[in-house]
């Protein structure tokens, strides 16, 4: 279902390709992650050219033959070989706020994603020096979460000074008002501003959409609307029928549990004949071999990958609806490690089931920092999904943390309730999620969950 690739491939391939880019054109700015502008040239046409399409779409992410004999060669040499490096996954305290202080900082064009320094921690003239030239704002306001006074170390509910009582019923009547808006928040809905879509300069444009093509999309619209699962949420847009985004909870006994994962969708001008294009905001993470940090999602329903006859796009029956549970159901699963091709053969039996552990391990590791980078950055029209989710579901997630961190085995959670059976978990791991959730007792505190100080532990 994906093609693999080292860290060190890919960023050696990265750097290759961003060095080619630049000499086509020097003045460009944009973003590995998105490389939007490689798709201006379709613009001015109106329409997009499909074989155009495929080939900038693939040409974001490396390509699946060189990945896959790097991975190859890999493969050969070490005997731990799935394309994790530990140092990569387990952040300092220190890593990530600085992480947080220069992503906050970076104003970036619509639907072009921050190029984040997970996996490494350079200097940010560093940063701007081999990727992009980043304008830094004057300190933004961060836009999920809700202000708080001093830094945001992590500070005891007891410190904070005494409130009024009237601005604590101001405080109450917020609360209040978020989580009405959560519960209330619409699974479908039809919205105006595409502006910050990542797919935004691509489709119809300014043109005028085929009124056959047009009606195929609102049928689609009515299936999404009527048989969306509760997991998934979707947002259309009235002026750009073309595009569409769509908000997946993780699922429950996977590394994915509570986690939000966003997708950018567009309708190509053939549509259905051809099959949707989709666009994953990593954050700069790659947590399933399925979803690469440039946002290519692999998947053979969407021909970015080779399946048989019937897991490919059928044009007159596959349709939008299939594409996003698919992504849930196949990509988010409990066992990621065996999506890589030829992994459930070659890794069988204790093998195979150590390996799978401890990829779920970093993948969990991941998920978190992806929860926290949602929280921060919450997609448009789904702030208010965002920010009461996690208010929603912030103790269940830090009793996970507290779970895995005393050796129950990742993606236990079931419903609710942690189960406890199977020990798991490497000491680097358990410390690893430990400092995790000290820093999502921060956030979610933040975030208006209250109660949380009791989950915050020696990291």
């Amino acid at each position: 279902m994906d093609c693999s690739v080292s860290e060190g491939g890919l960023q050696a391939a990265i750097a290759k390709k961003l060095k080619q880019n630049q000499a086509r054109d020097p003045g460009s700015s944009s973003s590995l992650a998105g490389s939007v502008d490689s798709f201006e040239p379709l613009k001015s046409s109106g329409s997009i050219n499909l074989n155009a399409l495929k080939s900038s779409n693939d040409s974001s992410c490396i390509d699946d033959d060189e990945m896959k004999i790097e991975d190859d060669r890999d493969d050969d040499d070490d005997d731990d070989d799935y394309d994790f490096d530990d140092n990569d996954v387990y952040l300092s305290d220190d890593d990530y706020l600085t992480m947080e202080s220069q992503f906050d900082n970076v104003d970036l064009p619509p639907g072009v994603e921050a190029s984040l320094p997970w996996l490494k921690d350079p200097s940010p003239s560093e940063n701007t020096s081999s990727t992009k030239k980043l304008t830094i704002s004057d300190a933004p306001p961060v836009t999920g979460l809700p202000s708080a006074a001093g830094s945001s170390s992590a500070s005891c509910s007891s410190a904070v000074p005494s409130e009024s009582s009237s601005s604590k019923n101001v405080q109450n009547s917020d609360d209040d008002s978020l989580m009405q808006k959560f519960q209330q928040f619409k699974q479908f809905d039809v919205v105006e501003d595409f502006s910050d879509h990542h797919y935004s300069r691509m489709g119809f444009s300014d043109e005028q959409p085929p009124k056959n093509w047009a009606k195929r999309i609102q049928e689609e619209w009515k299936i999404l609307e009527k048989d969306l699962p509760d997991t998934i949420f979707v947002r259309v847009y009235e002026a750009r029928m073309e595009l569409l985004r769509a908000v997946i909870i993780g699922p429950p006994g996977t590394p994915y549990h509570d986690g939000l994962f966003v997708f950018d969708c567009l309708f190509p001008t053939d549509y259905p004949n051809s099959p949707p294009m989709v666009y994953y905001y990593s954050g700069g993470l790659r947590l399933n071999p399925n979803l690469y940090d440039c946002g290519k999602v692999c998947l053979s329903l969407l021909g970015t990958w080779s399946g048989r006859q019937r897991e490919n796009w059928i044009p007159g029956e596959s349709t939008m609806l299939q594409v996003l549970v698919s992504i849930q159901a196949l990509i988010l699963n409990a066992d990621p490690f065996f999506n890589e091709p030829g992994y459930e053969t070659r890794y069988t039996g204790v093998e195979g089931q150590k390996k799978s552990r401890k990829y779920s391990e970093e993948v969990f590791i991941m998920s978190l920092k992806t929860m926290m980078y949602t929280l921060r950055k919450p997609p448009k029209y789904f702030e208010d999904f965002v920010l009461g989710h996690f208010r929603n579901r912030a103790h269940i997630i830090l009793a996970a943390c507290k779970a895995y961190s005393e050796g129950t085995l990742v993606g236990s959670s079931i419903g609710d309730a942690v189960q406890n059976g199977v020990e798991s978990g490497s000491s680097e791991f358990k410390s690893s999620v430990a400092r995790m959730m000290n820093m999502l007792v921060t956030y979610f505190t933040r975030n208006g969950s209250t109660d949380c100080e009791q989950f915050r532990g020696a990291a």
